[in-house]
């Protein structure tokens, strides 16, 4: 089976349980085969966490899921040494960040200290506790849930921690015919639990290589350099991208090119993942009076194409 009748079978399973929202499911994808980490950011109630638990089975990983709460520790994460009588040492008993996938529940709802516990994990794949650096599982995703800042309860995370996600996405409330599905249809978490792996380890690491061998030109790189320039401009941000931010963008328009059936990298794929990359890492500018993906997407319309 070739990558695109892989690739395609996953958005099919998963468009059964999260219906209506192809666009959403397509970009959760191409953000775990680009090897990056998701963040899911919507009202309580639109199907993220249902989404997170989907991909994970869909994909056929290792699955961990931490509810965050305002009391959370980082060693509640990380694991943490404790003294075995009848060894007469300290053994170390791993938290739930040792796993492929791990889905940090409504993540804004704990402390910044205990957010940043994550960073060293989501940038390195490794967790440094009691002096001893341990590696985390092959592949490992973050895949974090959060919910809107104005809410009771949590925390803003802060710019280092947004910019080790390499997409954000809004789930928004279905239409009227695909809630009509969810109110009349099966519960979506049975549905869940009942979804079959589709890959298996070796395979996910062979889309992830097809991934980055997808081609990009010297006039596509000029275009992404383009759009970083207009980022840091001044004219749309108070900051522009940085080098790191613009190695993501460039590794989701490849996955997303893989996606469409392509071995190269065109600008539209470019311009699909943009919004999704790129805007919860900027703070537009004072009279912008609109929010970061909106101004994304007017950037976007005045940077020529190559």
């Amino acid at each position: 089976m070739n990558a695109q009748h892989k690739i395609k079978s996953l958005l099919d399973q998963l468009n059964t349980v999260i219906v209506g929202k192809k666009a959403q499911v397509q970009d959760c994808v191409a953000c775990l085969l680009a090897g990056g980490h998701l963040l899911i950011e919507d009202v309580p109630g639109v199907g993220k966490t249902t989404l997170a638990h989907a991909l994970s089975h869909t994909f056929g990983l290792q699955f961990s899921r931490v509810q965050f709460t305002a009391d959370l520790m980082p060693s509640d994460l990380t694991g943490v040494s404790v003294y075995e009588r009848g060894k007469e040492a300290f053994v170390f008993h791993p938290g739930p960040v040792f796993a492929q996938v791990l889905l940090a529940d409504e993540i804004n709802r704990a402390s910044p200290k205990t957010q940043s516990a994550l960073l060293e994990a989501m940038e390195e794949k490794q967790v440094s506790v009691e002096g001893e650096t341990r590696a985390l599982p092959h592949p490992f995703f973050v895949i974090a849930t959060q919910n809107p800042h104005d809410q009771l309860g949590t925390f803003a995370l802060p710019e280092s921690q947004l910019d080790r996600f390499l997409m954000r996405i809004s789930i928004g409330y279905p239409d009227r015919a695909a809630e009509r599905l969810l109110l009349a249809g099966a519960d979506r978490r049975d549905m869940v639990s009942s979804l079959l792996p589709l890959l298996s380890g070796d395979e996910l690491t062979e889309l992830q290589r097809q991934v980055q061998a997808v081609h990009t030109a010297d006039p596509l790189l000029n275009y992404v350099q383009d759009l970083i320039a207009a980022t840091r401009s001044g004219r749309w941000f108070l900051q522009g991208l940085s080098p790191r931010a613009g190695i993501a963008m460039l590794r989701a328009a490849k996955a997303q090119a893989l996606i469409s059936g392509r071995d190269y990298v065109a600008p539209d794929d470019v311009q699909a993942v943009l919004p999704q990359t790129i805007a919860h890492r900027l703070v537009p500018v004072g009279d912008a009076g609109r929010g970061a993906v909106e101004q994304v997407r007017a950037m976007v319309e005045a940077v020529p194409l190559p």
